[in-house]
């Protein structure tokens, strides 16, 4: 208990990242089909009109290594006191939020964009504390 109480801040934020990406990627991969369908209009008119596929699987790919890492971090701070994967999977969680942000601005989605800087700014704060 004393590791959760010392780590608490950044043991939330990883259960929101693990949360948040596990969550995203589980449901691209149960609905692969229904996902891509939708993206490919909602990129109809970007350059990324004809490799939407590739790129679904690239960030599918990168939230699932975002959750997964956040996750082992979890149990790395609940059991050893420290995570030296915290950092890892705080820095790996921005690098896609902003692979989606990018995405969602190419599409002038920028409701959407807005979206996806709710979730960035705890995450660069977690890579912060954990510098």
């Amino acid at each position: 208990m004393e590791n959760f109480t010392n780590n608490a801040t950044e043991i939330l934020l990883l259960i929101f990242l693990t949360i948040t990406f596990l969550q995203s990627g589980i449901d691209k991969i149960i609905d692969w089909r229904g996902n891509l369908s939708w993206l490919n209009g909602h990129f109809a008119k970007t350059a990324f009109k004809s490799s939407v596929a590739i790129l679904l699987g690239i960030v599918l790919f990168m939230e699932m290594v975002s959750g997964i890492l956040a996750a082992v971090a979890i149990f790395q701070f609940v059991f050893e006191g420290e995570s030296s994967i915290g950092f890892h999977a705080a820095v790996v969680s921005s690098i896609t939020l902003l692979l989606l942000f990018f995405g969602q601005r190419m599409a002038k989605d920028y409701e959407g964009a807005k979206t996806i800087v709710v979730y960035l700014i705890p995450t660069v704060f977690l890579v912060y504390l954990l510098q």
